[in-house]
C-alpha cells in the first residue's frame, strides 16, 4: 500500500482559541501515529486568525513531544521568509530532540500579503529570487561545507530529511536538479500536478541524498460513515477555501448542509475544480477515489489534508481512511 501521511494547518475554530488548536493538533498526531501514518506535517502561514501553525518549528516541537515514532515535519517552511542559518538551527534542534524523525519541506512562494513582508523586514518577492541558492546553502549548513564561514549549532550533522514543495513546474525542476524528494500541493492546486510530476521524473538527477525520484502528492481527504455525512463535514473546509479565494479568510466555521448548492456558480466551480484531488465520502468512496488518484499519478506517498470543525471527526476520518486503504491489496 502507498504510504499515507497527514498535513495539518492547526485550524482555529470559530469560538475556539489558539491553545485549543495546538492541543488538538497534538491529539490528531497521536491518532495518526496509532493508525499507521508515516508523517505529520504542519505548514507555515502568517496573520491568519484561522491558522495557528505559523511558527512551524514551535508547533513541531509540541507534536514531537506527544508522539514517539511518526515523522514530524514542515509542509512547509517558506524559505523566502527566513534566512537559511536560522532554519538550520531550528531544525537542527528538532533533530536533536527527535532523532531520525524530522522532515524539512521547503517552499518558495511567500504566500503572504505585502504587510507580512513589512513585518518580517523583508522584500519577499526579491527574497524568492534567491530561493535556489538558499536551499543549497541550507543543505550545506546541515551536511557540512568547508567553504561556509560559520557552523550552525545545532544544525551541522542533523539527519533532517529535506523535501522540495511545489504547486507549479518551478519546484519540480529545482527538486529534480538538486536530487531531492518532491511534494506537490495538489489538494489546492491540482491543475499542474501531472505536468509537474512528469517534469520531475524526467529531469531528475541522482544525488548523494536520493538515488531515484520520490514523489508525494497531496489530497483533500475526509472519510465518514456515509457520503452525505462526509460532504456535510467537508463544508467547513469548503467555506475556508471560498473565504480565502474571496479575500475574507477567518476562523474555521461550522458545517452547513448542502453548502455548495447555495453558492454562486463561480465559487461552486472553483471548489469542483479541486475535487480532482479530493476523496470525500464513505470509506468505500474514499478508497475508490484514492485508488483512482494513485493509479493515475503513481506517487510514492500520499499526504492527506483537510479540516473539520469538530476535531473528533477528523480523527475518525484518519482511522476510517487507513482502515479502508488497508483492504486494498
Amino acid at each position: 500500500m502507498t504510504d499515507l501521511s497527514v498535513l495539518d494547518l492547526v485550524p482555529v475554530r470559530q469560538g475556539g482559541t489558539v491553545s485549543e488548536a495546538i492541543a488538538e493538533a497534538g491529539k490528531l498526531a497521536q491518532v495518526a501515529e496509532q493508525a499507521g501514518y508515516k508523517r505529520f506535517w504542519v505548514a507555515e502561514h502568517h496573520a491568519s486568525v484561522g491558522i495557528a501553525g505559523g511558527p512551524a518549528a514551535v508547533i513541531l516541537s509540541h507534536i514531537g513531544h506527544v508522539t514517539s515514532t511518526i515523522r514530524v515535519g514542515s509542509g512547509g517552511i517558506m524559505l523566502p521568509n527566513h534566512n537559511p542559518f536560522v532554519i538550520a538551527e531550528q531544525f537542527g534542534a528538532l533533530d536533536a530532540l527527535f532523532p531520525g524523525r524530522v522532515d524539512l519541506g521547503l517552499g518558495r512562494a511567500p504566500g503572504s500579503a505585502p504587510i507580512i513582508g513589512q513585518a518580517l523586514r523583508k522584500d519577499l518577492h526579491r527574497a524568492a529570487e534567491y530561493f535556489p541558492q538558499d536551499v543549497v546553502e541550507l543543505r550545506a549548513l546541515l551536511t557540512g561545507d568547508l567553504n561556509l564561514p560559520i557552523v550552525a549549532t545545532p544544525g551541522l550533522g542533523a539527519k533532517v530529511e529535506l523535501w522540495m514543495l511545489g504547486s507549479s513546474l518551478f519546484g519540480a525542476q529545482l527538486a529534480a536538479r538538486l536530487g531531492m524528494p518532491y511534494a506537490f500541493a495538489s489538494h489546492f492546486a491540482p491543475r499542474h500536478l501531472d505536468a509537474a510530476l512528469e517534469t520531475y521524473r524526467a529531469e531528475f538527477r541522482p544525488s548523494a541524498y536520493l538515488e531515484k525520484p520520490h514523489v508525494m502528492a497531496a489530497m483533500g481527504v475526509l472519510a465518514a460513515d456515509s457520503d452525505e455525512e462526509a460532504r456535510y463535514l467537508g463544508s467547513s473546509q469548503d467555506q475556508a477555501f471560498v473565504a480565502l479565494r474571496t479575500g475574507d479568510p477567518g476562523k474555521l466555521l461550522p458545517p452547513v448542509r448542502d453548502y455548495r448548492e447555495n453558492l454562486p456558480a463561480d465559487q461552486r466551480l472553483m471548489l469542483e475544480s479541486m475535487d480532482e484531488a479530493r476523496a470525500v465520502g464513505s470509506p468505500q468512496t474514499v478508497r475508490a477515489r484514492i485508488e483512482a488518484f494513485r493509479r493515475r499519478t503513481e506517487p510514492d506517498e500520499i499526504i492527506c489534508a483537510g479540516a473539520t470543525f469538530d476535531p473528533a471527526a477528523r480523527q475518525r476520518s484518519l482511522e476510517l481512511t487507513m482502515d479502508a486503504l488497508a483492504l486494498v491489496s
